[in-house]
């Protein structure tokens, strides 16, 4: 399966803003590209690159005052399999865990462990562990958190989604994940693209997050907010919440003037 990737946003920047973007699909799909992943910025402006401390592919650049735009578009081939199910996979004692998995146990900005502990053992302490308690997890972030775009909030962490029972993807992310390193299983924030494939389109399209646990030695995908195996998921950033991977960072004052994301099946014939 091919899919088209792409985006175009514009800010109005009041000044000169110095920008870091994570706008790019993660290294370990750069070998799916089937044409290249080429940034537009307008007005041209010098573009430097650089991988983070979580392996994630990054840009800066010093914006003008006035209208930035950045586009991109690409094809990737993607399996066409839904996400891997793996139900027999084991959750590892922390002992047996490598070393770079341990940073996803912690709490982090929008992951608050500490205060989510006692609930998760109350919820899950029961449920077998592996696979089976991640899904629990998810299962019960699913029915009790209510979706709604005007829900969003940029401060809103996984104990303020507990709370009041309200999120979008990202928070269903977040609290599950926070449960996850609860019940001492790695669990990573992730974005990228994930088109309406095999379901019914959802517009305007947008970026997603979901969410990666660390069982039987691998990284495995889940996805609170849908709760079903997808199609045609593109891993862009990993890192410990959403304020690891935000898709712009802007140091100084931006106004959002154009938000479009395009992750669409390329149809035969079309390519």
């Amino acid at each position: 399966m091919l899919i088209k990737l792409g985006f175009d946003i514009e800010f109005e920047l009041r000044g000169p803003t110095p920008m870091v973007l994570m706008l790019f699909v993660h290294p370990a799909r750069v070998a799916d590209l089937r044409a290249p992943e080429k940034l537009r910025v307008e007005p041209q402006v010098i573009v430097s690159y650089y991988t983070d401390l979580f392996g994630n592919r990054c840009a800066r650049l010093l914006g003008p005052p006035g209208n930035v735009r950045l586009s991109l578009e690409t094809v990737i081939e993607d399996s066409g399999e839904p996400d891997r199910q793996s139900p027999g996979v084991i959750q590892h004692r922390i002992e047996d865990l490598p070393d770079e998995t341990l940073a996803f146990l912690l709490p982090s900005r929008y992951c608050e462990v500490d205060k989510l502990t006692d609930a998760a053992w109350q919820l899950f302490g029961d449920t077998p562990p592996g696979w089976p308690r991640v899904q629990a997890i998810c299962t019960w972030v699913h029915n009790h958190i209510t979706f709604g775009y005007h829900f969003a909030h940029h401060s809103k962490s996984a104990f303020d989604v507990y709370t009041t029972g309200q999120g979008v993807c990202r928070d269903f992310s977040h609290l599950a994940l926070t449960f996850c390193r609860c019940m001492n299983i790695p669990a990573r924030y992730v974005t990228g693209y994930m088109g309406d494939i095999g379901v019914p389109p959802v517009l305007p399209m947008d970026f997603s997050g979901w969410f990666e646990a660390y069982l039987g030695d691998r990284w495995h995908t889940f996805d609170a907010r849908h709760n079903v195996p997808r199609i045609g998921r593109v891993v862009m950033a990993v890192g410990r919440d959403a304020a690891d991977v935000a898709l712009t960072t802007n140091f100084g004052s931006a106004n959002l003037k154009k938000f479009f994301v395009i992750t669409e099946e390329v149809k035969a014939g079309n390519e």
